[in-house]
């Protein structure tokens, strides 16, 4: 596997791998990011990921600082899943000046964690396209445990007419139901014991959402009323259609998605529902 420390070393790299498949990712790798390698790998393609902790979607307060770098073992597991390089620039060498240019999201960017992370998704998408013009790979590979993210990063590949397939992995999960995450590793053994509650909230929602039910506010309600009760600090339970988008009437497919706070760290989730009982009239 080869590791690629700059632009010029990935440049280098892309002269002999014209077509590849990409895996961006800010590295304290788990299971998760390793399903990702594999989806991409089923394309025949070489795989590409990157590493890199990106500051401009951090905001103030955040853990930019304290997230976690495990470079040695994320580059051990990626070459373990079959991963073909790892791209792991520096800060300077990818804004080797104060950026001044940047991705201009949509509406959807300022809801769900956008209303409560201002300026997180321009970030994201600003970096996601650097990348993207770097590695130039015929497909990337995304978590749908980020559903928002991967949602914006659909509309942009698709408005910035970037010839790209996105690829979407599903959310992979310890066997109590967390979704893992990077951030788990912030959590105490108390904590973490009490975790899971945010995806069976949002999963008993999606149970009575496939059911028939339509009373999405009282739904809602429950899962805030549940969360608040076991010391939860929740940002968001909100039922939307699939592609966040369209009116809640509207549509086809639900999606639960969930954003709250266990003690210092903030966990997301959601449950997609595609399948939905008729119910008589």
């Amino acid at each position: 596997m080869d590791i690629l420390s700059s632009s010029r070393e990935l440049a280098l790299w892309k002269a002999a791998h014209a077509r590849c498949a990409f895996v961006p990712t800010m590295g304290n790798l788990h299971a998760g990011h390793v399903s990702l390698v594999d989806k991409a790998r089923l394309t025949g393609l070489p795989v590409i990921a990157s590493i890199f902790v990106n500051p401009l979607q951090f905001g103030a307060g955040e853990d930019f600082e304290r997230y976690p770098r495990t470079f040695e073992q994320d580059c051990k597991q990626l070459k373990a899943a079959g991963c073909h390089a790892v791209f792991a620039p520096s800060v300077e060498d990818l804004y080797p000046l104060p950026q001044a240019y940047f991705v201009e999201p949509p509406a959807l960017a300022n809801e769900l964690c956008g209303q409560y992370r201002p300026g997180h998704f321009r970030g994201m998408l600003t970096v996601v396209l650097k990348l993207f013009n770097l590695v130039q790979p015929a497909v990337a590979a995304f978590g749908k445990k980020d559903y928002q993210q991967l949602a914006l990063i659909r509309g942009m590949t698709a408005q910035m007419n970037l010839p790209i397939e996105i690829l979407a992995g599903e959310t992979t999960r310890a066997e109590d139901g967390l979704a893992l995450s990077s951030r788990n590793g912030y959590l105490s053994a108390l904590e973490r014991k009490e975790a899971p509650r945010l995806y069976h909230c949002l999963k008993q929602i999606a149970d009575a959402l496939a059911s028939g039910r339509t009373d999405y506010e009282e739904l809602e309600t429950q899962a805030l009323g549940t969360l608040y009760q076991h010391n939860w600090k929740v940002d968001y339970v909100s039922i939307r259609r699939s592609d966040l988008a369209s009116p809640i009437n509207e549509g086809s497919g639900f999606v639960i998605l969930g954003a709250a706070h266990l003690g210092n760290t903030r966990l997301i989730d959601n449950v997609e529902v595609t399948t939905i009982k008729a119910t008589a009239k």
